[in-house]
């Protein structure tokens, strides 16, 4: 699909007061290990639960959150919507999915992924039952000062045949800035070399493309 506008950003979108907040409450919260593809590494055991996890450590090492607090989603889906008709996109969707608060510390990364499946969510939940992630979101809850490495990029493949596809999402280094995109853009966080980037990631859901 050819985008005019790959995606669409926000600069200093919260106040540093609120992201600080942030980062405070979801630290009092259980940690997990980040995963990809739905695996369920709870219920895997022994040899099958050490083959999984060497294959996830080639593709993602990061510790996520899981939060569904109103007020959070009350403060990141106006941007949503605005990303969404600014850009030009127009995606029809209607829910979001739980909040990921993300930490990533030295050495942990996340490689090259998009966020969206060929197949809809079947036998989850009557309000995600036959949809699909359409848009995502990143917000940085810590400047990049605060650590070196973690940059997000997007791999913008649309483009024409020999051209560098990669590209930095400079925009969004400075805390409180967000950024949307389509859920089917191919993008990843570069391995952390120093201190510790914080972020909160969201998936908005619709019926598919027709």
């Amino acid at each position: 699909m050819n985008l005019r506008h790959q995606y669409w950003f926000f600069q200093n979108a919260l106040p540093k007061k609120t992201c600080d907040e942030i980062i405070k409450y979801c630290l009092t919260k259980k940690k997990k290990r980040g995963v990809t593809g739905g695996v369920a590494l709870e219920k895997l055991k022994g040899s099958q639960k050490k083959k999984a996890l060497l294959d996830l450590k080639t593709k993602r090492d990061s510790n996520v959150v899981w939060i569904e607090e109103r007020w959070l989603y009350d403060l990141i889906q106006p941007y949503v919507y605005i990303a969404n008709e600014n850009s030009g996109w127009n995606f029809e969707w209607d829910r979001s999915e739980a909040i990921q608060f993300t930490i990533y510390k030295k050495n942990q990364y996340y490689g090259w992924h998009c966020d969206s499946w060929i197949d809809p969510y079947k036998n989850t939940h009557k309000n995600f039952d036959g949809k699909i992630r359409k848009l995502s979101v990143t917000v940085t809850l810590n400047d990049h000062s605060k650590y070196t490495g973690g940059e997000l990029e997007f791999d913008l493949r649309n483009k024409d045949p020999g051209i560098d596809t990669v590209t930095e999402c400079k925009e969004i280094q400075e805390r409180g800035s967000i950024v949307v995109f389509p859920s089917f853009l191919w993008h990843r966080v570069k391995p952390i070399k120093k201190g510790t980037r914080y972020s909160l990631v969201m998936w908005n859901i619709g019926k598919p493309f027709r």
